[in-house]
């Protein structure tokens, strides 16, 4: 059959077996196919998520018909809840129908790899030529504009997540948790269990497995945050940044942005490998290099330990979503409709609001420096909020300027 999936009951979809995709297709010509199309898409996609999924929906859906439209919503649906990047963990589903675990693992690969290259390679050259004018100018007008797109995605992700007084008061807890210094890793986690809580058990009056009952509630974080420096610290930096990145991973949850809610305490504060300015820089190149904005991690990494900082880095943020998308991939159906995994999700989301607008505020703090970039800031959010402008434009105005700058006015 050339479909991927194939109705079982009505109403029901169930994947085929991926042997039996096409017949006349080998493994190493699905594989191929595959490999390139992901390529393709890492090198080309640009700036939020939703753009990444919406090539991806163009090139496997509608151009490839690899697979159908609904079992492509499937596939997101359930990218949503688990950790991980959500658009590269639609490659690795796409990539297990259309070839198996090789499929998951090798198409996954190469949406990634154009990101992790380009963050890495940026990397080498702001350590190197950091100091230089033209570089220093390109982030004097590109961290306002990044900013602008930071506060449009919080604008629109809290829109969207934000509806309820379940979900205000898990926004709310957040935002306190974190200003008294609490584990953002263990507030995002704590802010899941307050999801089922409030949602599965009070408001569909689902009564919750036991252990869910023991996740602490968020107002006592904030008194903890002896949980920041009461970990033991290894002291071979590259396995630290590399079991680092691969506990951040595990915990990720929605938006990209919500990697530097978790991170930002940690890397500038308890461990020392960047700056705050550095690290708003670190988001930055996320959305000016192709693929993932996930991959700042190789930025950070390569800042903190150089070429195998970048790859430990990269490879611990993105490994659990490989592992889990190899796990649930074959009960897509199932975790899709769990209505505990969902609640779980609607608090977690609350939550990821609240650090993106905590990663907000920081970056005004370093990137907003004067009345220029003020401007240039709102001038930008005006755009975003007015025009639904795509960010990519703002990060090649910004590029642009920082150039013109650089060459005409240093």
């Amino acid at each position: 059959m050339s479909q991927d999936v194939q109705r079982s009951a009505p109403g029901e979809l169930r994947p085929e077996p991926v042997q039996a995709i096409s017949a006349s297709e080998s493994q190493n010509s699905r594989l191929r196919s595959l490999i390139l199309t992901c390529l393709k898409i890492g090198l080309t996609s640009f700036g939020a998520p939703t753009a990444h999924i919406a090539m991806m929906e163009n090139e496997f859906v509608r151009k490839r018909k690899w697979i159908t439209e609904e079992h492509f919503l499937d596939m997101l649906a359930a990218a949503n809840l688990i950790p991980g990047p959500n658009a590269s963990e639609l490659a690795y589903h796409v990539g297990y129908v259309r070839a198996g675990l090789p499929g998951l693992v090798l198409g996954g690969l190469a949406f990634i790899s154009p990101a992790f290259l380009a963050s890495a390679i940026l990397g080498a050259i702001y350590v190197k030529y950091g100091a230089l004018p033209i570089i220093s100018g390109l982030f004097y007008f590109l961290n306002p504009l990044v900013l602008a797109i930071v506060v449009d995605t919080t604008w629109r992700v809290g829109k969207l997540s934000l509806k309820g007084w379940e979900q205000f008061l898990i926004f709310g807890l957040t935002i306190a948790a974190s200003l008294l210094g609490g584990n953002e890793t263990i507030i995002l986690l704590s802010a899941g269990g307050l999801g089922i809580l409030l949602h599965y058990w009070l408001k569909l009056k689902q009564h919750p497995p036991i252990a869910m009952l023991s996740f602490l509630p968020l107002p006592l974080i904030g008194l903890i945050p002896v949980l920041n420096s009461a970990a033991p610290i290894l002291e071979n930096r590259l396995v630290q940044i590399f079991l680092y990145f691969l506990k951040t991973g595990a915990v990720l949850f929605g938006s990209a942005m919500v990697l530097f809610g978790l991170i930002q305490n940690d890397v500038v504060t308890r461990f020392g490998w960047l700056t705050q300015q550095q690290l708003s820089d670190a988001i930055t190149v996320g959305q000016i290099t192709p693929g993932p904005v996930l991959s700042s991690s190789s930025f950070i990494g390569f800042l903190s330990g150089g070429w195998a900082g970048a790859a430990l880095a990269t490879l611990g943020v993105f490994l659990p979503g490989f592992i889990l998308v190899a796990v649930t991939a074959p009960i897509l159906k199932k975790l899709r409709e769990s209505k505990l995994a969902q609640c779980f999700l609607k608090g977690v989301n609350a939550s990821v609001v609240a650090l993106i607008l905590m990663v907000a505020v920081n970056m005004g703090r370093t990137g907003l420096v004067d009345i220029w970039t003020i401007l240039l800031f709102a001038a930008g959010l005006f755009v975003l909020l007015k025009f639904e402008l795509t960010p990519v434009y703002l990060v090649i105005t910004g590029f642009l300027l920082g150039v013109i700058k650089a060459l005409f006015f240093i």
